[in-house]
C-alpha cells in the first residue's frame, strides 16, 4: 500500500496488551522518522477501558492497579482513539473493520477458566475463579449476588489468581472498604460465614508460580492466621537449584519457612485461617445426594528430582462446602478468526494470524494472552506487543487495504448502526463520577474512599455519553 494516507489500525481490546501495542506502534522508528503515518483506534466490549486490570485484578492490589495510571497516560495523549461498548462480532464484524482499517490487532485476552477434568467438578458449590473475580470486580455483565455461604473453602491453584481469590474470601469485608468495591460486593463478603480458606498447589514450595509481593500480601490481612504444614516442605535437587539460582524462589521459600517456624512458636488465635497446602492434586470433588459440594479428595504428590511431581497413591479428604478452580485462564474463539481450541489462542506465528494452511492472513495480528496463552506477567506484554507490531510494519506493503479509511467515516458508520459507543472523553466522565461516589462514601475508619465502581452497564453508558 502507499504511504499517502495514514495506516489505519484497529486494536480489539483495551487491556495492557492492546494499549501497549498501540503505544509501541506510535513510537516505532518508521513512525517517528515520518516514513509511516498511523491512525489507531482501540475497541473494548465494555463501556470502560483497561480490560483485565479493571475486571480481573483483586481490588486490594494497589501495585497492579497502579498500571492503570500508565495506561491512562498513554490514552490521554490524544493520538489513540477509544471506542468502548463496541463488541467485535456483535456490533462490528471483521468485514466492517476490513472496510475501515488496513490492519487489525486482536488483544482480547483470556477470561474463561481452564477446565478441571475430575469427578464432581460440576457440583453445586464448585466455581470457576474467573466468575468469582468478575463478581467482586463488579463486572457489568455478571449477577450482583454470589453464594457466600461456606465456612470451609478450597482454592485450587498456585498462581496469582488463586492467591487473589483466597485473600478476598478470607479477608474481612470492612478492610476492603478502602478499595473501589461497590456496596453489593461489600455486603456479600460481610455476610460470609467463612472461617477457613485452603489453597492447594500440585507442586512443592520451591515451584510456586506467584510472586514475593503476592505472598507477603497474604500476611497483611487483619485477623487472619496463615497455617502451613511441615509435611509439605519437601525439597529435591531441582528445588535446591531453584532456590539457589532464582532470587524470587529463594525469597519466597525463606518467607514460607519463616512463617512455619513462627507458627510453631505462636499458635494462631484469629477468627479466620488461610491454609497453604503443597504437593497435593485434586482427584475428586465430593458431594451429597442433592448435588452440593461436601468436600474434596486430594492425592499427595512427591517431587521427582527433576522439577516435576508424581502421585503417591495416598489420598486425603477435606470437608469443604465450596471449591474455587483457579488453575488458569483460557481464551475465547472470535468470529472469522482462526482458533486453536487446545491452547485457547488465535492461530498465529509470532503475532501474524494464520489460516488453516498455516499461511499468514493479510492484515490480521494478535498480541497478549490471546496470542501466547494466559501465561507471563504484565511486563512480558510489552515484548510480546513489540514482536507483533514489528511484523505489522514489516508487512505494511502487503496489508489488506481499507476501502473507506477516513477516520470520521467510521464514527458515522457506528452512529448509523445505532451503536452507543463510549469515547475517551466519555470514560473521563465515568472516571470522575466513580471518584465522586468514593468521596461521598466512607471506609471503616470514617475516611472518604478514592473510588466506588459503577456496576450497571446502562448506567455506565448513560454517564459516559451525557452531554
Amino acid at each position: 500500500m502507499t504511504e499517502a494516507r495514514p495506516l489505519r489500525v484497529a486494536v480489539i481490546g483495551s487491556g495492557p496488551a492492546g494499549v501497549y501495542a498501540a503505544d509501541i506502534l506510535t513510537k516505532a522508528k518508521e513512525v517517528k522518522d515520518g516514513t509511516v503515518a498511523v491512525s489507531i483506534d482501540i475497541f473494548d466490549r465494555y463501556p470502560a477501558p483497561f480490560g483485565l486490570i479493571r475486571y480481573g485484578v483483586a481490588p486490594d492490589h494497589p501495585r497492579i492497579k497502579g498500571i492503570i495510571g500508565a495506561l491512562h497516560k498513554i490514552m490521554d495523549r490524544g493520538d489513540i482513539r477509544f471506542f468502548g461498548n463496541v463488541e467485535y462480532g456483535v456490533d462490528v464484524t471483521l468485514e466492517d473493520l476490513r472496510e475501515h482499517y488496513d490492519a487489525i490487532i486482536f488483544a482480547t485476552g483470556a477470561i474463561k477458566d481452564a477446565p478441571l477434568d475430575i469427578p464432581g467438578a460440576d457440583l453445586d458449590g464448585s466455581y470457576g475463579a474467573s466468575d468469582f473475580v468478575s463478581w467482586y470486580d463488579a463486572h457489568p455483565d455478571y449477577p450482583r449476588t454470589w453464594p457466600l455461604n461456606a465456612k470451609e473453602v478450597a482454592v485450587l491453584g498456585n498462581g496469582n489468581v488463586a492467591l487473589d481469590v483466597a485473600r478476598i474470601l478470607s479477608k474481612h469485608a470492612d478492610d476492603l472498604l478502602v478499595t473501589e468495591i461497590p456496596d453489593h460486593v461489600y455486603q456479600g463478603l460481610k455476610a460470609s460465614p467463612v472461617t477457613d480458606v485452603h489453597i492447594f498447589g500440585r507442586r512443592g514450595p520451591a515451584q510456586i508460580k506467584f510472586t514475593p509481593l503476592e505472598l507477603r500480601e497474604l500476611a497483611h490481612s487483619r485477623d487472619v492466621d496463615i497455617v502451613l504444614y511441615e509435611e509439605d516442605f519437601q525439597f529435591d535437587a531441582a528445588s535446591e537449584e531453584a532456590m539457589e539460582n532464582n532470587a524470587q524462589i529463594k525469597v519466597m521459600t525463606k518467607v514460607l519457612k519463616g512463617w512455619l517456624e513462627d507458627q510453631k512458636a505462636n499458635p494462631g488465635t484469629a477468627s479466620r485461617r488461610l491454609h497453604l497446602h503443597f504437593l497435593q492434586s485434586p482427584a475428586e470433588i465430593l458431594g451429597d445426594d442433592n448435588g452440593k459440594v461436601t468436600g474434596i479428595k486430594m492425592e499427595r504428590n512427591e517431587l521427582d528430582g527433576e522439577g516435576g511431581i508424581k502421585g503417591t497413591g495416598e489420598f486425603v479428604e477435606y470437608p469443604m462446602q465450596a471449591i474455587y478452580r483457579a488453575i488458569g485462564y483460557f481464551g475465547s474463539e472470535l468470529p472469522d478468526v482462526g482458533f486453536d481450541p487446545n491452547r485457547g489462542v488465535i492461530t498465529n506465528i509470532e503475532g501474524r494470524v494464520v489460516d488453516t494452511d498455516g499461511d499468514a492472513v493479510p492484515g490480521l495480528y494478535a498480541t497478549g494472552w490471546i496470542k501466547r496463552g494466559p501465561v507471563g506477567l504484565i511486563g512480558s506484554t510489552k515484548s510480546d506487543a513489540l514482536e507483533t507490531v514489528t511484523h505489522l510494519l514489516e508487512d505494511r506493503e502487503n496489508l489488506y487495504t481499507a476501502s473507506e479509511p477516513d477516520a470520521e467515516k467510521f464514527v458515522d458508520f457506528l452512529n448509523e448502526k445505532g451503536v452507543e459507543f463510549v469515547t475517551w472523553e466519555g470514560w473521563h466522565k465515568l472516571d470522575a463520577h466513580e471518584k465522586s461516589l468514593g468521596e461521598a462514601a466512607l471506609d471503616a475508619a470514617g475516611q472518604p474512599r478514592k473510588r466506588v465502581k459503577v456496576t450497571d452497564r446502562a448506567e455506565m453508558i448513560r454517564i459516559s455519553r451525557a452531554q
